[in-house]
């Protein structure tokens, strides 16, 4: 009776241990969503970052991929899911676009996402496939104004960083190349080896290996000035493209509701992991930097800035011949 009676006393702290051992974030992996494809740079980095956030939190941080639509097909099904941690969203350029090329998006890239870090960026590069008569960036103009609309530049679809980037060298240049949409940065990159592309503007991450392996031609990279990350190359702005200037960057976020201590406990994570010099190094062999300032506080900023920096250039995009 005395070893019933015990058992029944105890039987509450036994049926406590599981709702505690709940309790303690995090309990299960958590899912780093990724709305663009596999390969591009900002699954590159996910991945990087998701390895080194595994091992601090002792659960697996696993990326899955949802690319389309610019980023809003991702961003979307990341806005389904429960605010509690166990899903985290990183982002590049498309997304402080989105509702500026997609109207109908019904998120605002500010308010309905909780920044964690400001994670990494890179220079891209513009590279044309060898059958390209061009050895630089004033030869391909020539080229491009010969070809018109028969030169073709490929891109991910409309507010992707690669089609920002080829509509800002359009709006710049007054080209009338023909951008045209892939599912993925990877899809279009592999036409242009192929030879059914003649060039597009991407991430060195990508394209770097290629121009390495002479199967590409690296003419310049797109920030303004050259940088070490893809050495050699000159600047677009300092090669005839007077004041181009783009920068692909990342930004990991929460879902807005998540609980505070979580939220802090992840971006604490997240700027621990890029602050270690094995990470670092592991960005740069994949041609990314780490921001100077990682902070949340430094990811709205900067997202506030791109939202009003892109504005004026998405309103001039003629999206229906895209």
């Amino acid at each position: 009776m005395l070893a019933r009676r015990q058992l029944l006393v105890a039987a509450p702290a036994l049926m406590a241990l599981p709702a505690a051992a709940q309790d303690r974030y995090p309990s299960r992996p958590i899912r780093m969503m990724v709305p663009v494809g596999v390969g591009g740079v900002t699954d590159v980095v996910g991945r990087i970052l998701g390895d080194g956030m595994s091992a601090i939190l002792g659960r697996p941080v696993v990326a899955e991929n949802l690319p389309g639509a610019g980023s809003t097909v991702g961003a979307a099904a990341f806005q389904r899911t429960p605010a509690d941690g166990y899903s985290i969203l990183i982002v590049t350029n498309n997304h402080p676009v989105m509702r500026a090329v997609y109207p109908n998006f019904p998120y605002d890239p500010v308010a309905d996402f909780l920044p964690l870090a400001l994670v990494a960026r890179q220079p891209f590069v513009l590279a044309v496939h060898p059958s390209v008569p061009a050895q630089d960036v004033a030869g391909l103009l020539v080229w491009l104004r010969q070809r018109g609309e028969a030169a073709n530049y490929g891109a991910t679809n409309p507010g992707a960083t690669n089609h920002l980037a080829g509509e800002l060298f359009k709006q710049i240049t007054g080209g009338s190349f023909t951008i045209v949409p892939y599912r993925t940065a990877a899809n279009a990159v592999q036409d242009l080896v192929a030879g059914r592309m003649n060039f597009t503007i991407d991430s060195p991450t990508m394209l770097t290996p290629l121009i390495r392996d002479g199967l590409v031609r690296g003419l310049a990279v797109s920030s303004p000035d050259p940088s070490a990350l893809v050495p050699g190359l000159p600047s677009l702005a300092r090669s005839g493209v007077a004041d181009y200037d783009l920068t692909a960057w990342q930004a990991l976020y929460a879902k807005p509701g998540t609980p505070p201590e979580i939220a802090a406990m992840l971006s604490a994570t997240a700027r621990r992991v890029l602050a270690d010099p094995a990470i670092q190094q592991r960005l740069a062999t994949a041609g990314v930097e780490v921001w100077p300032d990682t902070s949340p506080e430094a990811a709205t900023a900067h997202v506030r800035a791109e939202v009003a920096r892109w504005a004026p250039i998405v309103s001039r995009m003629n999206l229906g011949s895209n």
